[in-house]
């Protein structure tokens, strides 16, 4: 089953979730911008000649931006959603492989300000789309998603205190940085997680639980039994750490769209 198979039964599971219909004039439009030093250039998804819809910050996996996850992108924008594709490398790095990829996302993981620095250009951008009506978007109606790697920046957006209704991490990192504050959380969290995730242990879970509780945020946590690592990538077919789920992609697919539908008031 391809990509774009997949998201075209998910995208048609969730019609019956959020009153949208498919836009046959979505447009991509690649905005470029500099974070800091780094220019990075990020995909516009939407479209400018329909309703005000509510928008998405999408940061995907550690692969970055390609074009199985613009797809992915657009079936979501379809759904009801103008949807920004966060780059988080920069402009010139778009890795080529596994090994580049651990390599690239490992260095932002691992520098939590210049995460949220990304993400919020890439929230700022979004917004700026709205008013430039280079998109219809609503702006009282902004989120965030991300997938594995972009689930944590995801998180890591909340954290930030940013000005967001909610954020979704499908099987993302949950971890926190040691040194780095927690503004406040204004955003809801969900996570969604694999239960039997090996780069996810228990330990960090507990912690996520712990945070969440003393920061006093509307958080809510899923663990999907039998689940691993990466289970809404199709791609992923390594046995008992990083696979793909069929049923519980759906499930999860699901779960966000109830919980922008609540928050969004859909």
């Amino acid at each position: 089953m391809n990509l774009s198979a997949m998201f075209i039964g998910l995208a048609a599971s969730a019609a019956m979730l959020i009153s949208t219909s498919a836009n046959a004039g979505l447009k991509r439009e690649v905005i470029t911008y500099k974070v800091g030093e780094t220019e990075v250039s990020s995909v516009l998804i939407g479209d400018a000649n329909a309703g005000a819809k509510p928008g998405l910050v999408l940061i995907p996996n550690w692969m970055g931006i390609n074009e199985a996850n613009l797809k992915q992108a657009e079936l979501i924008a379809n759904m009801g959603y103008v949807v920004l594709v966060a780059d988080m490398y920069g402009k010139s790095l778009r890795p080529k492989d596994a090994a580049e990829a651990g390599k690239i996302s490992g260095e932002i993981k691992s520098d939590r300000a210049l995460m949220r620095a990304r993400v919020n250009a890439a929230l700022a951008q979004l917004i700026s789309a709205g008013k430039t009506k280079k998109v219809s978007l609503d702006a009282s109606k902004l989120g965030a998603i991300g997938f594995c790697f972009g689930g944590t920046a995801a998180i890591e957006m909340a954290r930030s205190g940013a000005n967001v209704a909610g954020v979704v991490s499908f099987h993302g990192g949950l971890s926190a940085s040691a040194t780095l504050a927690i503004i406040g959380f204004k955003a809801s969290v969900l996570a969604l997680h694999g239960a039997d995730d090996p780069y996810v242990p228990a330990e960090e879970v507990t912690a996520f639980q712990s945070e969440m509780r003393v920061a006093k945020a509307n958080w809510e946590l899923v663990s999907y039994g039998g689940a691993v690592h990466s289970f809404t990538d199709v791609d992923a077919k390594m046995e008992g750490q990083a696979h793909y789920d069929k049923k519980v992609a759906k499930r999860a697919y699901a779960r966000m769209h109830n919980f922008f539908g609540e928050l969004f008031g859909k």
